[in-house]
C-alpha cells in the first residue's frame, strides 16, 4: 500500500490538485484504499499500485501547482531518526556567507557557496577558501552573527520537537561549524549535532578549519553511525538538506527530502518541499496537526 501525501499553504490549490491526483488514479488499474485529513493544508490518499509509476502519475497530476507530494509505502513510513544539514535547512541563511558580510567579503564567499551547493565545486576545497577569508576577523563576530543574522526556518522547532516527543532521534550534521550548530541544536530540540571547527587563536580567526572537513561522505556517514547505534537501517530515516553535500545522506536514507533545494538535489531526492514548510516533513510520515509538539 502507497501513502500519497499532499502539503500546501494555498487550499485551493491543494483541493485542485487533489482532484487531479484522484482523477489520475481512478484511470488506472490502481485501487483507491483511502483518505484522511492530517491537517489543515495536508492530506493522505491511500491506494494500492507500483510506486514509481505512481510517483510519476502525481508528479503529472499536480503539475506547477505550489503543491508539494511524497509518495511512498505505508509500511515503516514514520522514521526514527531525522538527520538534516543546517544552513538554509534548518535555519535561514549560511552562517559562512553571513560570517563573510562582517569581514566584508561576502559578494566572493556567496559566489563559492552557491558554487558548491550546486555541486560544481569540491566541497573540501571550497570551505577552506571560504574560511581563507575571514583570517583576522574578530571572534565576538561569530555570536553577534548567530544573534542578528541567524533564525530557525518555518516548522523547524515543531519538526524536531515532535519526532523526539515521538521516540526518534534527531541529528543535526552540518558542513558549516559547531559554534552555530551547538546553538541551533539547543533551540531547535536536536539531541546532537556535528559539524567543522573554526580555529582562533588570540580572539580572531586564524582562517584555518579544523580537520577532518565534515561534509559530503561525513554526513552519510553519521546517518550509518547513528542507524547503527540505534538497531535501525538507513530505511528507518529520514534526511534533509539542500545542497550537493546532503546528497549522500537523501539518497541513502529510507525518505530523502530536498528543502528548498538546488536542482542536483532536487532531482535525486525522494521528496521535495518548495512551498510548505518543515511541518511538510512531518505530514509525509503521517503524523496528523494534533500529534505536533512545538
Amino acid at each position: 500500500m502507497l501513502a500519497i501525501t499532499l502539503v500546501s499553504p494555498h487550499p485551493a490549490a491543494l483541493a485542485e490538485a487533489a482532484a487531479a491526483v484522484r482523477a489520475a488514479l481512478t484511470v488506472s488499474p490502481q485501487a483507491k484504499l483511502g483518505e484522511a485529513v492530517l491537517g489543515e493544508g495536508a492530506l493522505d490518499l491511500l491506494v494500492d499500485g507500483p510506486p514509481v509509476e505512481t510517483h510519476q502519475a502525481v508528479k503529472a497530476a499536480v503539475g506547477e501547482r505550489p503543491v508539494d507530494f511524497a509518495v511512498q509505502p505505508v509500511e515503516n513510513r514514520r522514521k526514527r531518526l531525522l538527520i538534516a544539514d543546517m544552513d538554509s535547512t534548518i535555519i535561514n541563511v549560511e552562517c559562512l556567507d553571513e560570517l563573510a558580510d562582517f569581514a566584508g567579503v561576502k559578494d566572493k564567499v556567496s559566489e563559492i557557496t552557491e558554487r558548491a551547493m550546486r555541486g560544481e565545486l569540491a566541497f573540501e576545497g571550497a570551505l577552506r577558501e571560504r574560511v581563507g577569508m575571514l583570517k583576522g576577523l574578530s571572534v565576538d563576530a561569530l555570536q553577534a552573527c548567530y544573534d542578528d543574522r541567524v533564525k530557525l526556518n518555518p516548522g523547524a522547532r515543531t519538526l524536531v520537537r515532535t519526532m523526539a516527543e515521538h521516540g526518534a532521534r534527531c541529528a543535526l550534521v552540518s558542513g558549516g561549524f559547531t559554534f552555530f550548530t551547538s546553538r541551533v541544536s539547543e533551540a531547535a530540540g536536536f539531541h546532537l549535532n556535528r559539524a567543522n571547527t573554526l580555529i582562533e587563536a588570540d580572539g580572531k580567526l586564524t582562517g584555518t578549519v579544523g580537520d577532518p572537513i565534515l561534509g559530503k561522505e561525513a554526513k552519510l556517514a553519521a546517518l550509518q553511525e547513528e542507524t547503527a547505534a540505534l538497531g535501525l537501517t538507513p530505511a528507518d530515516a529520514l534526511a534533509v538538506g539542500d545542497g550537493a553535500n546532503d546528497l549522500a545522506m537523501i539518497e541513502a536514507a529510507g525518505l530523502g527530502v530536498a528543502y528548498r533545494a538546488k536542482p542536483i538535489v532536487a532531482a535525486q531526492a525522494h521528496a521535495k518541499v518548495d512551498h510548505a514548510d518543515l511541518t511538510a516533513l512531518l505530514y509525509f510520515q503521517g503524523y496528523t496537526a494534533a500529534e505536533f509538539v512545538s
